[in-house]
């Protein structure tokens, strides 16, 4: 995998992206709880969202990311109508590892945080060996 110059994966690279919360992303609708507020895996969902658009312009031709490792803290309750924006910033690159810190607010508090790895990889190579596994 040959990294072309104008693609390169650095430090500090970000992305933002947001959401509006529907009943489809609360805990009930998802199985992660009983109550009707936004769910842990929407949440992490959305913070996954910001790490990949932080890198998409930047990886290499035929390559992508994919999740290996999440630390995350639910901070808050977030209702639905409201508007949460997950901002992912890549802090450290180690060969094909990709370390981000990520946030997720509503407005000024902080609903989310925490540590996402994702490994650069050959997409298409990626495939065939998912398929033969299952």
């Amino acid at each position: 995998m040959q990294e072309q110059p104008d693609r390169v994966l650095t430090p500090g690279l970000a992305a933002r992206v947001e959401m509006t919360v529907t009943d489809d992303d609360t805990a009930q609708a998802v199985g992660s709880g009983d109550v009707p507020v936004l769910g842990t895996p929407r949440v992490l969902a959305l913070a996954e969202a910001a790490t990949v658009a932080a890198t998409a312009r930047h990886l290499p031709a035929g390559t992508t990311t994919v999740g290996t490792r999440v630390e995350l803290e639910h901070l808050a309750a977030t209702p639905v109508g409201r508007t949460v924006t997950a901002q992912a910033r890549l802090t450290a690159v180690d060969k094909r590892r990709l370390t981000f810190e990520v946030t997720v607010v509503e407005g000024e508090q902080t609903v989310a945080q925490g540590r996402v790895e994702r490994v650069v990889l050959d997409r298409q190579r990626f495939i065939e060996r998912a398929g033969r596994s299952s």
